[in-house]
């Protein structure tokens, strides 16, 4: 036996704030062309810890993806977006995450000092050209295996954490 003793979901509760803690309002996760509705749900998830909010787009399927997937059953903090015109009405800072040249590279990616979206693109074609004019800039999340790139709910909660400097 190791000597590590696993703390109970009692004490785990005991060390966090006493409020539950609703979106922060200072970090925006935007998933805004999902492929897979599973994503969204685990996005809302990591919403949830780190006290951000989701935008999602107007689409029939969404509701009904997110409702599956919150697994907390709790209110969450959810923008409903016209992807573009959202993007383009944004006064805060706009990064996406995507593979391209002069990208900050996650590790290098300090912790957000001022309001902040996320924009996730499509798992398969990426950040469509029109948003990525719309964004301030790119974070790229550097990989050593044989895959292009994560999934959109990996690669979201990546950058949150690393944003909220919760990692």
């Amino acid at each position: 036996m190791s000597g590590i003793r696993v703390r109970t979901p009692r004490e785990l509760q005991a060390q966090r704030r006493r409020r539950r803690p609703r979106c922060l309002g200072h970090l925006t996760v935007a998933p805004l062309w999902p492929m897979h509705g599973v994503n969204l749900g685990t996005l809302l998830r990591t919403c949830d810890a780190a006290g951000a909010c989701l935008a999602v787009p107007r689409l029939p399927w969404v509701p009904e993806a997110l409702a599956r997937g919150n697994t907390l059953r709790a209110g969450a903090c959810v923008h409903w977006v016209h992807p573009l015109p959202w993007l383009a009405s944004r006064r805060d800072r706009v990064l996406g995450v995507e593979l391209a040249e002069n990208a900050i590279r996650l590790a290098d990616l300090p912790m957000a000092r001022e309001p902040t979206v996320v924009v996730l693109g499509h798992e398969a074609t990426g950040i469509p050209g029109e948003a990525l004019d719309l964004l301030d800039a790119v974070v790229e999340i550097p990989m050593i295996g044989t895959g292009a790139s994560l999934n959109v709910a990996v690669a979201g909660s990546l950058v949150l954490y690393k944003l909220a400097g919760l990692a």
